[in-house]
């Protein structure tokens, strides 16, 4: 995991709005999605995650690069659910937020248990890639245990296309 932004891990920053936010960062894009319980998860989350991409313009991309950045949030949001659903008793909530420079991607669940890649990661052998997918990617990731101790949010960033 990167250390190299200016405000602490699992913070995006200054509100959008407020004194030291970007001045084109849009307010109020926010988004959540409830899994718990919830059959076909992996495949919810994706449309989901598609139908806010359109939302704030993301989709459909202009360029090579739009669409790049849009596929790379798609298989984000696959790789972390699926790693909820195979390691940690299923996924209970997606929240993406927006803002004019960083994607952010959270999934809570209720699992004892931290992702971390596979290592070595040898690109031949079937499985373990996930995290491998999600630190490539992302500018950044990492896990945030709950307050009552029951589970934890693992969270990604990604650059906003421009």
């Amino acid at each position: 995991m990167s250390t190299t932004r200016p405000y602490p891990p699992g913070d995006l920053g200054p509100e959008p709005g407020s004194a030291g936010a970007p001045a084109a960062a849009p307010v109020g894009q926010v988004r959540r999605l409830r899994l718990s319980g919830t059959r076909g998860a992996v495949a919810r989350a994706r449309d989901f995650a598609r139908e806010a991409l359109q939302d704030w313009g993301w989709l459909p991309a202009a360029t090579a690069d739009q669409r790049a950045a849009a596929e790379d949030v798609l298989l984000v949001v696959s790789e972390l659910v699926t790693n909820a659903c195979l390691h940690a008793e299923g996924p209970e909530e997606l929240r993406l937020r927006c803002t004019a420079k960083v994607l952010r991607l959270e999934v809570g669940d209720l699992g004892a248990g931290s992702p971390a890649p596979r290592t070595p990661h040898r690109a031949g052998r079937p499985g373990g890639h996930g995290m491998f997918i999600v630190q490539r990617l992302c500018l950044d990731w990492g896990v945030v245990r709950n307050a009552d101790g029951a589970g934890k949010t693992v969270w990604a960033e990604l650059a906003a296309p421009s």
